[in-house]
């Protein structure tokens, strides 16, 4: 119940987001036009589509209609998979499930990762692990991600942190901001791995330049603090200020401390 009850929350919020931003970029699209952005591969045009038909404006109300405009627009954007999740979840679970476990068999990684994150969800560790895996090892990045909390963990696997710090650098290298983050945190602490700021450095910038707030703050600490890189009072600002700039008050904090000392 709690499951279901997540998803039909992120698409609640998501089509929300998407009613208010993809119709204002096309007054009053027709169906014909969504189609033809559609044909041509245009996600947004695949997905608007799938809301007409979700929500039967303009067109009788067809839900298997929906969930193929969606999944064409899921091939096109990752960003626009979790929808077709929330919706599949929405309207049955046990046939959401089993959509999901036949994506999967059939090479779809993204629904593999999904397969992961819900037994994660029920607990379920040695079937997260399993999916998980099967994700990672055909390279989608926050799955090895997961992967690799789950053997920092223990859960589902025997614990062992030598394949853990393996996940997290397959995630980082990637493009997986949190797989850096964590990379960062454990060389900067020295756990399951020797301490090493430089290190640090590096996957806490390479998190920043991910677009993680949080991995900002720690690039701005270590240049403030001068581990991993030379002193820069100024470079730690600025990089509290982008971490600021993307909402996180900690980072507005630290860029107000340095600012009012006259950095």
């Amino acid at each position: 119940m709690k499951l279901k009850f997540f998803y039909v929350c992120i698409i609640f919020i998501v089509l929300i987001f998407f009613n208010n931003i993809t119709f204002a970029k096309t007054s009053n699209p027709s169906i014909k036009s969504l189609q033809k952005a559609c044909n041509s591969g245009n996600a947004t045009g695949c997905f608007n589509l799938g809301l007409f038909y979700y929500d039967g404006k303009g067109v009788k109300q067809n839900y298997l209609k929906a969930v193929e405009y969606f999944k064409k627009a899921c091939d096109v954007n990752e960003i626009f998979c979790s929808i077709l999740v929330s919706i599949l979840i929405q309207q049955d679970y046990f046939k959401a499930f089993e959509y999901f476990k036949k994506e999967c068999d059939s090479g779809y990684v993204y629904f593999c990762s999904e397969l992961g994150y819900i037994y994660l969800l029920k607990r379920d560790y040695l079937k997260a692990v399993e999916y998980f895996k099967k994700a990672c090892d055909a390279g989608y990045a926050k799955s090895c991600r997961f992967l690799g909390s789950l053997y920092d963990q223990g859960k589902g696997v025997k614990q062992d942190y030598l394949k853990a710090v393996k996940y997290f650098k397959k995630a980082c290298d990637a493009g997986n901001k949190y797989g850096c983050s964590i990379l960062g945190s454990l060389y900067y602490q020295g756990k399951k791995v020797k301490q090493d700021y430089f290190k640090a450095f590096e996957y806490y910038k390479k998190s920043c330049d991910g677009g993680y707030d949080l991995g900002c703050v720690w690039v701005g600490i270590l240049y403030e603090t001068g581990k991993g890189v030379k002193q820069n009072k100024k470079l730690a600002k600025e990089y509290y200020g982008k971490s600021c700039d993307m909402q996180l008050q900690l980072g507005c904090d630290h860029y107000k401390r340095l600012n009012e000392a006259g950095y």
